[in-house]
């Protein structure tokens, strides 16, 4: 994978490439942020540009030897570790070709594209002890071209404590010529000793303007529905992508939302409960992705209120709808929409009973919409 694949990110690859080009490459990062930020992608890339034998001055070459086998993921100093599970395969080596299909699909995924992809009963995958054996014991072999060897271990927040400790002192002292590259979406569950030992990499959200701009390239689509997505996707390319595949919700979506508004600025209770009731019954995927569009109406409402404008991101539809909603929508009651709309997300993704979710949203937009 070449930098030029990577979206957004322009000075972040930058300084990637500096750091190899004046050769102060750390022997242990740690590429953190969302799957959709692009970590997994960026790590590819930098790897790519390190064993490219013709780097050009942003990118490299992408066709010499080195680049065509990394590509192809057949680089013998390239060596990947990730979550598995441990009923199926006690090391990812047993998941290998389904994560080589994966990356030349996409790289851009997460753990949950990933567990879906290699086990359908849906269990958690993680990285044990006989992982971090594995790891140890390839590492412990010499460059098959003579130079770097790299080990990019995916989703290394999955990595259980054992496994982890057994992997601290190869990393305090490392192999000669070995690069390590770990690549997670939070530090969240990792040993401190391990993020003592990595020099961090934050991936951050992809801008506005640059996911926007993919989106009208690749999936063809208009200015006011790319930046429409973009905008609701807060910088999640996987997030932007999954909104273009079920573009034929968007209307659903948007007309959930006006009935929500409408029956609770009426107060109309019985109507209200019906709402919830059909909003329960959604699954839990729906029910989350309708919660953030929520957000994000919210969000463009206070921007059409405050901005003149200049900084919507919405597509015409909903542009017609804010003419008349924006105006309910303030400083008096935003912060307790998005408090309440956010919590929501929470509480779906922890499986909370949906009906009774939904029914309190209703009546707290109802106290919250007269207060504009």
């Amino acid at each position: 994978m070449q930098f030029k694949d990577v979206v957004g990110h322009t000075q972040l690859k930058k300084d990637l490439i500096r750091e190899i080009v004046h050769d102060k490459v750390s022997h242990a990062q740690l590429f953190m942020g969302k799957s959709g930020h692009g970590s997994l992608p960026m790590a590819l890339a930098f790897t790519q540009f390190l064993f490219c034998e013709n780097k050009g001055e942003t990118d490299s070459c992408g066709t010499c030897p080195s680049c065509l086998k990394v590509q192809d993921l057949q680089h013998p100093d390239l060596h990947f570790s990730f979550p598995s599970v441990l009923a199926l395969s006690k090391t990812s080596s047993g998941f290998y070709t389904e994560w080589r299909e994966q990356l030349k699909e996409s790289a851009y995924f997460d753990l949950n594209h990933w567990i879906e992809r290699i086990d359908s009963k849906g269990r958690r995958p993680l990285i044990g002890t006989d992982e971090s054996l594995e790891i140890i014991k390839k590492l412990a072999l010499k460059s098959y071209e003579g130079g770097m060897k790299v080990m990019i271990i995916w989703s290394a927040n999955e990595m259980n404590t054992t496994a982890a400790n057994k992997l601290l002192k190869i990393l305090e002292e490392p192999p000669k010529d070995t690069l390590f590259l770990l690549v997670s979406e939070s530090d969240e569950n990792m040993l401190q000793t391990i993020l003592s030992r990595t020099q961090l990499v934050k991936i951050p959200k992809i801008s506005t303007e640059e996911l926007s701009a993919f989106l009208k390239e690749k999936h063809g689509l208009n200015s006011s529905n790319a930046d429409s997505i973009a905008a609701r996707s807060e910088g999640d390319l996987i997030e932007a992508v999954e909104f273009v595949t079920n573009s034929a919700n968007d209307n659903e979506e948007r007309e959930l939302f006006i009935s929500l508004m409408r029956v609770c600025y009426k107060k109309d209770v019985l109507e209200m409960l019906s709402w919830a009731e059909k909003m329960g019954s959604q699954s839990r995927e729906k029910q989350k992705t309708f919660l953030k569009y929520a957000l994000h109406m919210f969000r463009q409402s206070m921007l059409k209120n405050y901005t003149d404008e200049v900084l919507l991101r919405v597509s015409d539809d909903e542009m017609n709808f804010l003419k008349n909603f924006s105006k309910f929508i303030s400083g008096n009651n935003i912060l307790e929409f998005m408090k309440t709309f956010n919590d929501g997300h929470y509480y779906v993704e922890r499986n909370a009973n949906s009906k009774l979710l939904f029914t309190n949203i209703c009546f707290q937009v109802m106290r919250y919409i007269h207060v504009a």
